[in-house]
């Protein structure tokens, strides 16, 4: 075949004129005068696109979200997303458009699609995972600006960094009226494992315990749908449940099942709620208040969410400009409010996504915290009305009686045995430690945490030699090997220079998984200055500060060094410290082998000094100009 030309006779038919469209735009001698040139051009646009000319001059709704993929009308793909979490999500976005149309209004679509923190654990992708969010947030937060006559904006998003980004250029835009579409969550599979554990394959097989016949079979029958997030309460189905807790959607929308008519229908009337919203002229900073914040603090804790929302709510509240929580804060909460939800990776039964939603999802959580004093009522939604009058609706509706009423149908599943009442909670979700091996903190979901490996007290002690590995790729060979280099019952897995100037500050469920599934992997301890995945489940301790390649003494561990691990899961106080000579540890030299990977992109290395200067992890890794600007002496 001939690359540099074509046989096709039709390509010469080809023209260098065509008719306009037919009509004329509604322009006034005063809309000529006084409106930017931008704005007539704007309708020169819209009518070029094929919208009919006496449309024009109605209200402009801008629709954002991070579709991928091309999707054939039946739904078989043209061309595949990166994941299931962005496939189907374009559906939400014709329905809200129809519903626009409908009443009156022009709907504008734009995008900006999202990488998959599965489809890239433990390979060179996960230098961009976190990074992505700030530029993604950028990005939309730039196309809202692009359309300066839209009267509002709907964001539609899914996953670990696409949802966050959303969030922040939601919180970015406060200037207008908006509301957030959680695109929901994929089904349990009927023969499959979910997608936790699925992840873990590779481990088991090396260490005999799947055979290659089950792990191909399993691996490909895992997704129950092909569209919404992973069944788990990862950073995905949190960072929903976090959207909800500050009232950017209506209520009941976090979680639904991809594809549902129940997902279609909250699409529709969140694009109606965004009509109102401009009616009544509210807008985002008068939804997005320090109330909000607080209230998503404790639904977290309620949920028992990913720690990556660390990173994430501090990163939405700087983008409103409020108050960043801190450290502080977040520990204040899990003192004070217990774990409600039993799900996946948390356990003990581990329900999945689709199943908290029918239970009666964020709503159902928030009348225990209600009841409790724990919520502030007064905190306004994008429903119009405050919380708690959202509250009063779903105690008493039918839309809650019927949900629940069909999980028990279903499944046979109690819905208070997946959402339970305070009398039946769990111990909270996160501890933060300190120790001379994490002076600046670092912290644990001490509820994904083994009972088994708790004393009577609730307290976990771990005490064992370090194993000491500058890179994921050799933590995970240690794993799956069966010689004398293998991982043992007792080690503490040490991951240095994973921070974000070494590597991105990358998720490494690749490591967790495969510890959570093998036999010997429960009494393996994890220390590292990356971050976990939201299904990430054991003692594995994230976001050592300061990290390794800034100073931070876990770039100083060698192999064999002595260390002792204490996290108390009921007063969440918790240690991590090197149990040797301090002095000698801080007299050495770092590591031999730790350095920034060579691999990291250029991008990503301005990213970890733009966030360094502006913060840090701690701080959600936000771009702070004020600080930056002071940092560069201008």
């Amino acid at each position: 075949m001939d690359l540099l030309d074509s046989s096709n006779p039709e390509i010469y038919t080809i023209r260098t004129t065509a008719p306009g469209p037919t009509g004329a735009l509604p322009l006034s001698g005063s809309f000529l005068k006084d409106s930017p040139s931008g704005n007539v051009f704007g309708w020169t646009q819209n009518a070029g696109m094929g919208l009919d000319p006496a449309r024009l001059g109605r209200p402009e709704f801008l629709m954002l979200s991070t579709a991928g993929g091309i999707r054939n009308p039946d739904g078989t793909p043209k061309a595949l997303g990166f994941h299931t979490g962005h496939w189907e999500v374009a559906l939400l976005m014709e329905e809200a458009a129809a519903t626009f149309t409908a009443h009156g209004a022009i709907p504008f679509a734009a995008f900006c699609s999202d990488p998959c923190d599965g489809r890239t654990q433990g390979t060179t992708g996960m230098f961009d995972s976190l990074p992505y969010r700030n530029d993604a947030a950028i990005v939309l937060r730039r196309l809202v600006r692009s359309l300066p006559t839209a009267a509002g904006v709907l964001g539609i998003a899914t996953c670990d960094k696409g949802l966050p980004a959303m969030m922040m250029a939601l919180a970015g835009s406060g200037h207008l009226p908006g509301i957030l579409v959680p695109g929901g969550v994929t089904l349990l599979s009927e023969e499959g494992e979910d997608l936790a554990k699925v992840q873990s394959i590779g481990a088991r097989f090396a260490h005999d315990e799947i055979t290659l016949a089950r792990a191909s079979e399993t691996a490909c029958k895992s997704c129950g749908s092909p569209g919404g997030g992973c069944q788990f309460l990862g950073t995905a189905a949190t960072a929903q449940v976090v959207g909800e807790a500050l009232g950017l959607t209506l209520p009941h929308a976090a979680l639904a099942p991809s594809g549902s008519e129940a997902w279609r229908d909250l699409a529709r009337r969140s694009a109606l709620a965004l009509l109102h919203q401009r009616e009544a002229g509210t807008t985002l900073s008068g939804i997005l208040t320090e109330a909000s914040i607080r209230n998503a603090l404790v639904l977290h804790a309620a949920f028992g969410g990913s720690t990556n929302l660390i990173l994430h709510l501090p990163a939405i509240a700087h983008a409103a400009g409020l108050p960043r929580p801190t450290v502080a804060d977040w520990k204040a909460v899990n003192q004070r409010v217990r774990r409600l939800v039993d799900s996946l990776p948390n356990g003990p039964h581990g329900y999945a996504t689709v199943q908290v939603y029918l239970a009666g999802g964020v709503p159902e959580v928030m009348l225990h915290l209600r009841d409790h004093g724990l919520l502030d009522l007064e905190a306004p939604t994008v429903s119009g009305r405050p919380l708690g009058a959202n509250l009063e609706w779903w105690e008493r509706s039918e839309r809650r009686r019927t949900f629940r009423a069909k999980l028990t149908e279903l499944d046979g599943i109690d819905p208070d045995d997946v959402i339970r009442p305070p009398g039946r909670s769990f111990s909270s979700t996160v501890t933060f430690l300190e120790g001379n091996l994490a002076p600046d903190g670092a912290v644990v979901k001490s509820t994904a945490i083994d009972p088994s490996l708790l004393d009577s007290a609730g307290v976990f002690l771990h005490e064992g030699p370090a194993r000491v590995f500058p890179s994921e790729e050799a933590a995970i060979a240690s794993i799956k090997s069966t010689g004398d280099d293998r991982i043992r019952e007792g080690d503490v897995l040490v991951l240095a220079g994973l921070g974000p100037l070494g590597a991105g500050m990358p998720e490494t469920y690749q490591v967790t998984s495969a510890l959570r599934y093998l036999q010997a992997g429960k009494h393996v301890a994890v220390l590292t200055d990356a971050r976990f995945s939201g299904v990430s489940t054991g003692p594995c301790i994230g976001h050592v500060s300061p990290e390794a390649l800034a100073g931070g003494p876990l770039g100083k561990l060698r192999d064999g060094d002595p260390i002792r691990i204490r996290i108390d899961t009921r007063t969440l106080d918790g240690r991590a410290d090197f149990t040797g000579d301090p002095a000698e540890l801080a007299a050495r030299p770092v590591h031999p082998d730790l350095a920034p990977d060579p691999r990291l992109p250029a991008d990503t290395r301005l990213w970890a000094a733009l966030q360094n200067a502006s913060g840090g992890p701690w701080g959600g890794c936000v771009y702070d100009a004020d600080a930056i600007a002071a940092s560069l002496g201008s």
